[in-house]
């Protein structure tokens, strides 16, 4: 792959990657036509990462299907599909992590430790074995993504990051591979997060700037519904992660919560205005 990627390289194409956990739903479709649309050379990463995974998480029943992922990704044109083992990506002895100290913090991280120095740790390594001029990210996975960012800036990356806004089925629940382990009742319950979401940027809309009011119209829905449990509901800067108690500029509207036993997450961003 390192190979392939200089020569693209010194034959002056542009190379775009998206790296993904496969299990390829619209949404990650959406992140290959953004790819297509910005450079010459489009590669698909698919690699379930195990360091991102806690003890107790679902890493062995996470979705594998990569024939069928990459029959999906054919669709959008896609050049490379890069689908490495965990023994090629972590070698023997391999004890080298990337943090992100302040931003893997709260929100996702202060449930799932570790999990963002898999993500960033990971991610840096993809960079180093495709070598793309940009990299094109989902808006759903927020603080995924402005750690990505900060890494980049902080580690002097030459890697321009794109995001993609969030994908939602028609009901409004976000795109996601873990939506597949929900019963039907899970996933008609699910659309009291996206529900939340909007409640609060219908307060916002209206005026409200205060943390608490949008808390908690964001977490009304979802605190109806017996099948979900709270994992957290927040509203954080959108560029640091820093706690606010009232939006003065960019915001982000950020939750997970347990739907059953899946963990789902989703977003919005509120602006100043």
């Amino acid at each position: 792959m390192r190979r392939k990627a200089e020569d693209l390289r010194r034959d002056g194409r542009r190379i775009a990657v998206v790296p993904t956990m496969g299990a390829l739903h619209d949404g990650h479709l959406a992140l290959l036509r953004a790819a297509r649309g910005q450079a010459d050379v489009v590669i698909l990463t698919i690699f379930v990462n195990p360091t991102q995974f806690g003890p107790n998480e679902d890493l062995a029943r996470y979705p594998r299907d990569e024939t069928g992922d990459i029959a999906k990704a054919r669709t959008c044109e896609i050049d490379l599909a890069f689908c490495p083992d965990a023994s090629v990506m972590y070698p023997a002895g391999a004890q080298t992590f990337v943090e992100v100290r302040e931003l893997q913090k709260p929100l996702c991280g202060a449930s799932r430790p570790g999990h963002f120095a898999g993500v960033a740790t990971v991610v840096a390594k993809l960079f180093h074995i495709t070598q793309p001029h940009v990299a094109v990210f989902g808006e759903k996975d927020y603080q995924q993504l402005a750690i990505i960012r900060r890494m980049v800036r902080d580690l002097d990356f030459a890697v321009e990051i794109a995001s993609v806004p969030i994908v939602r089925e028609a009901d409004g629940v976000a795109m996601s591979s873990r939506n597949a382990y929900l019963s039907s009742e899970q996933r008609r319950a699910a659309r009291s997060l996206s529900a939340g979401l909007a409640a609060a940027r219908a307060a916002f809309a209206a005026g409200e700037r205060r943390a608490a009011p949008l808390v908690a119209a964001a977490s009304a829905p979802i605190i109806a519904e017996p099948e979900i449990r709270i994992d957290y509901v927040e509203l954080r800067d959108a560029e640091e992660l820093t706690p606010i108690e009232q939006v003065e500029r960019p915001a982000v509207l950020a939750l997970a919560a347990f739907v059953g036993t899946t963990r789902l997450i989703d977003n919005r961003v509120l602006g100043p205005g």
